[in-house]
């Protein structure tokens, strides 16, 4: 665990402790299985944002895509019966196509990401809408689909499946991002692209690459939404998605410059999230200083962690200089004048 992922886990117990002395409910069964279920399902699609953000790029349209590919599968499974297996299949498809043309766009027409995945927010958003003529998506009214169901918002041992989903998923890509070729191009491709390109690194499949696995988790992300809010209403579900995961994957230290960034680190940014927001609910604070809240604590800790990054700099230029001095590195002044040299 990175020092910054230790950091975050110490202020999610401090976080955490304080709500439970305001209010000992924080940690009763009920909460802490919903805050967990609610950390699995934004987790999934965090994670696929990080390895967007690690490339330097950005995907704005993870919130839109959710509303779209759920409005899809409800259909599918609900309207048209198709098995639910052959649904989600679709559906991780939609969004891999999605997600490889972000990627095409971006490598070969050489679009800015920002301004791709916008476009593709407001696509997204749209298609949903027009699709279902603005009305509300849902499963027929006492439809059952036992398999699904324990899939996705069954729990064992009181667990929420989303929660494990996560964490084998975080898992997964942990090792892909950490341990593998793969993701050490990721990181290079982020902190320099024109340098990873000239190392032999095919950028253009890396970042293709992000985009897709990106797209592919938010795919996922928006069955197991479809089925834990039971319907969905295209103009408002998944609004402002995109910043939730870009503000966890911040606080849990992935860089926007890009070729920083730690799986850990997303998921301990959800979990600080989710508390935050069960700490404003369970103070009784308005539901209308949410978003305030969160962006006040979120400003909070970017701002922490670049002062605390400016200390660490100067602290190893500091350190550099010292050992310099103590080898003796310094250079000599020439004399000034020849009768010196004489």
């Amino acid at each position: 665990m990175h020092k910054k992922d230790l950091g975050l886990a110490v202020l999610i117990i401090i976080v955490g402790a304080v709500v439970y002395l305001r209010n000992p409910l924080f940690l009763s069964p009920i909460n802490l299985g919903n805050t967990a279920n609610l950390i699995g399902l934004f987790g999934l699609f965090a994670i696929g944002q990080g390895f967007v953000i690690i490339t330097g790029g950005i995907d704005l349209s993870v919130g839109s895509m959710i509303a779209l590919l759920g409005v899809i599968f409800v259909d599918m499974v609900g309207k048209f019966g198709v098995p639910w297996p052959v649904a989600i299949l679709v559906v991780i498809a939609i969004g891999t196509l999605l997600g490889l043309a972000h990627g095409i766009l971006i490598t070969k027409l050489r679009m800015q990401p920002f301004v791709v995945t916008l476009c593709g927010l407001l696509i997204y958003r749209g298609a949903a809408r027009g699709y279902t003529g603005e009305a509300t998506a849902g499963f027929p009214f006492g439809a059952n689909y036992p398999e699904l169901e324990w899939l996705t918002i069954g729990r064992s041992f009181g667990v929420p499946h989303s929660f494990y989903a996560m964490i084998i998923i975080g898992g997964v890509c942990w090792f892909l991002l950490h341990r593998s070729v793969f993701g050490r191009h990721l990181q290079a491709v982020g902190k320099n692209e024109d340098a990873a390109r000239y190392s032999g690194i095919h950028t253009g499949f890396v970042i293709t690459a992000a985009y897709v696995i990106c797209a592919v988790l938010t795919a996922v992300a928006a069955v197991y939404f479809a089925m834990f809010t039971r319907s969905v209403q295209p103009s408002s579900h998944g609004n402002f998605y995109e910043l939730y995961a870009i503000a966890a994957a911040v606080l849990g230290g992935f860089s926007l410059r890009g070729g920083e960034g730690s799986i850990i680190g997303v998921v301990l940014g959800v979990v600080l999230l989710q508390e935050l927001q069960n700490l404003v609910n369970l103070l009784g604070i308005p539901s209308s200083l949410n978003f305030a809240v969160m962006g006040a604590v979120i400003l909070s800790g970017v701002l922490a962690d670049q002062q605390f990054n400016r200390y660490r700099a100067k602290r190893k230029a500091a350190n550099a200089l010292g050992l310099l001095n103590r080898k003796g590195s310094t250079p000599r002044q020439a004399p000034a004048t020849t009768d010196e040299i004489r």
